[in-house]
């Protein structure tokens, strides 16, 4: 029952809410430029269906591409801080630094370093820059997170260091690097996004640019339609990775365990 009505409540929520706007803009007569209803943003999905779908396919593709290097580079980076304190005090003030610094003051130096010849490489790059710390900061405390006491045990039968790392330090880590990877998803598609903002017209073909190409144009219902898509894509990638979390931790983890009561 509580699984029912997890998706019963949010789905009768939302259709209220698309219910009182479309008779908010038909009673109030809202001119379509300024705020669409619901059926005219239907109608310009199905209209420009096709674009779309193309648009989307281009941003969930630098989304995924620029989520897998984050990945790569986060772990990578949060293994060699768990085997030596040394690089961790040396580089992870740099880490921090690179997230604080807002993307949107870096994305154009990025573009023009890279060069609009490479113009993925550069969509990917932002991306996989914004989606980057919450890997690598995760995953340093999951490693961080295991047991001395086995630690001690396995090095007094003889364990090397990667046997440590591959046998307990990274099952112990798994948790926090799902949990940040739920995270990173997202961010990578907000990296996505900004990055094609940045990269302006005639370079970048994601939902982003055609957001701004139907600004332009006063097609508001088509950005409106572009900005659901936006929604619905970020909805999918948590989705698909909160089910990876569950089939990883759903026989030994405890929140895994909870959630099957």
């Amino acid at each position: 029952m509580s699984r029912f009505s997890n998706i019963l409540l949010p789905l009768m929520l939302g259709v209220a809410f698309l219910g009182a706007w479309e008779w908010i803009v038909a009673a109030r007569h809202i001119p379509p430029y300024v705020l669409p209803a619901p059926s005219a943003i239907a109608h310009a999905l199905s209209d420009n269906f096709s674009s779309l779908m193309l648009s989307l396919i281009s941003t969930l593709t630098v989304t995924l591409e620029g989520f897998a290097a984050a990945w790569i580079a986060g772990v990578g980076l949060a293994i060699a801080f768990s085997q030596s304190r040394v690089v961790e005090r040396a580089l992870y003030p740099y880490a921090v630094l690179l997230q604080v610094t807002p993307v949107v003051a870096i994305a154009p130096l990025i573009l023009i370093w890279v060069g609009f010849d490479h113009i993925n490489a550069a969509l990917t790059l932002i991306a996989a820059l914004v989606a980057f710390f919450p890997i690598l900061s995760n995953t340093t405390q999951g490693l961080k997170s295991a047991d001395f006491n086995l630690v001690d045990l396995m090095r007094l039968y003889g364990a090397s260091r990667w046997q440590i790392l591959w046998r307990l330090r990274l099952p112990t880590a798994l948790p926090h690097l799902l949990g940040a990877m739920k995270i990173a998803g997202g961010l990578s598609l907000i990296g996505a996004v900004v990055a094609e903002f940045v990269a302006g017209s005639g370079t970048a073909t994601g939902l982003a640019w055609r957001i701004v190409e139907a600004g332009n144009r006063l097609e508001i219902a088509t950005m409106f339609a572009a900005l659901l898509l936006l929604g619905v894509l970020g909805i999918a990638v948590f989705a698909a990775f909160s089910f990876l979390e569950w089939v990883l931790l759903r026989h030994w983890h405890e929140s895994a365990l909870r959630q099957q009561e």
